[in-house]
């Protein structure tokens, strides 16, 4: 029996029988179902029913294996705001994935696994109502978005305007986040705003950066060991995972993990649980999960050191942030940021810097990013006198070249 509150699942399937069987599954578990044999009646339900989510199926004709028709419902399912999650009979990850490109929340495969189909409902919806309830937390945030300057997220460029305003949207709910980016560019800071501004701020934050774990100990960081798992394995260790449950991993330079764990960590991402070394138990763990890595990821695929299927699953949202030398009008915003905050570290009183000073800044190239600056200016606030910042010159000739006896 489904209650008046019931959440409403549209099937869109041309097979009568795929209909029935999961309208019985749904009903069972208290939804209340839409049918669709056609596209065009897909379309029309949506419209007039606005079902809670869509069950489509990638292909409505018998005689094609194409996924063209799923595809093109899907683009005009995306402007009523519906979450959809795909079905595929092919196991055809590239289908799917396409789908997952073109705005679909998640994809199942037939025959399904009724818990994995359940799960997948219940995490869309979750996520749906996520940004339901938060579109007037987002709109507060969007207004504060005014003087397009924020104490944690400095920025005047509408590269990095547009990044925030795409943060204040997608933290509240659970998407999977890949941040890409030069080294130096913020991608740690950019975790932590997205982290702060999601509903799992007051949970733990773990962060990991993978390129500084030896290849032997990332199976063991992630995921834990046992006791005598192996040699020097003398006490029990959560991973880091279970130090995360209930808030955000930030796995950074993830594309440094071994494909031997990438297999591992995909599996961490389909089941939600993991398993520790030494162990066949397995531990259900709750975790919003954000990536980076100033690694070209479809190069990496290409030459089979990162996995294609893991890539889709860490990359539901993508944000880059441009290099430092790219949003050159930021860097006076920065600047007196950094001025603030290293003068008070340090105990001078820096009145300020001078306008030939910030034109040399604003000029330079800036190959290590937003950290270079950052470095730049605290040693100048230490190695300067009191209430005079000393800016090292840049070699005028060349926008191109690191200061003159200052690296």
């Amino acid at each position: 029996m489904t209650s008046g509150n019931a959440k409403s699942i549209l099937i869109a399937d041309d097979d009568e029988d795929i209909r029935l069987a999961l309208a019985l599954l749904l009903q069972a578990n208290g939804f209340r179902i839409l049918e669709a044999a056609t596209p065009k009646e897909v379309i029309i339900q949506a419209e007039r029913q606005k079902p809670d989510l869509i069950l489509l199926d990638m292909n409505f004709s018998r005689d094609t294996t194409s996924g063209k028709e799923g595809l093109e419902i899907l683009t005009q399912l995306n402007k009523a705001s519906i979450p959809v999650i795909l079905m595929t009979a092919w196991g055809s990850i590239e289908l799917a994935v396409e789908g997952l490109k073109q705005g679909a929340g998640d994809f199942i495969e037939k025959p399904w696994q009724k818990e994995k189909l359940l799960n997948s409902i219940h995490q869309q919806l979750n996520v749906a109502k996520l940004q339901q309830e938060n579109q007037g937390y987002r709109a507060l945030l969007n207004s504060s978005l005014e003087s397009k300057v924020s104490s944690t997220w400095i920025c005047h460029s509408p590269s990095m305007i547009a990044i925030e305003e795409l943060v204040t949207q997608i933290a509240p709910t659970d998407a999977n986040v890949l941040i890409l980016g030069e080294n130096g560019t913020g991608k740690s800071l950019l975790a932590e705003r997205i982290h702060q501004l999601s509903t799992r701020q007051n949970e733990p934050l773990i962060s990991v950066n993978m390129a500084a774990i030896p290849e032997n100990l990332f199976e063991s960081e992630l995921f834990g060991h046992e006791r005598g798992a192996f040699t020097g394995a003398s006490s029990l260790r959560k991973g880091r995972f279970e130090h995360a449950d209930g808030g955000t991993l930030f796995l950074d330079e993830v594309g440094d993990i071994p494909t031997t764990v990438q297999v591992k960590l995909l599996r961490v991402l389909e089941e939600r649980e993991v398993v520790r070394m030494g162990s066949n138990d397995a531990v259900p763990t709750d975790v919003r999960l954000i990536c980076a890595t100033h690694r070209d990821l479809r190069q990496r695929i290409e030459e089979e050191k990162f996995r294609e299927d893991l890539y889709y699953r860490i990359n539901v949202v993508t944000i880059e942030i441009p290099p430092l030398r790219d949003r050159s009008v930021d860097i006076p915003l920065l600047v007196h940021h950094f001025l603030d905050e290293y003068s008070r570290v340090h105990d001078k009183s820096i009145e300020g810097i001078s306008r030939e000073a910030l034109r040399v800044l604003t000029a330079y190239s800036w190959p290590g990013n937003v950290r270079e600056l950052e470095n730049v200016i605290e040693r100048a606030i230490i190695l300067s006198p009191e209430n005079s910042l000393h800016i090292p010159e840049l070699i005028t000739h060349s926008n191109n070249k690191q200061f003159n006896n200052y690296y």
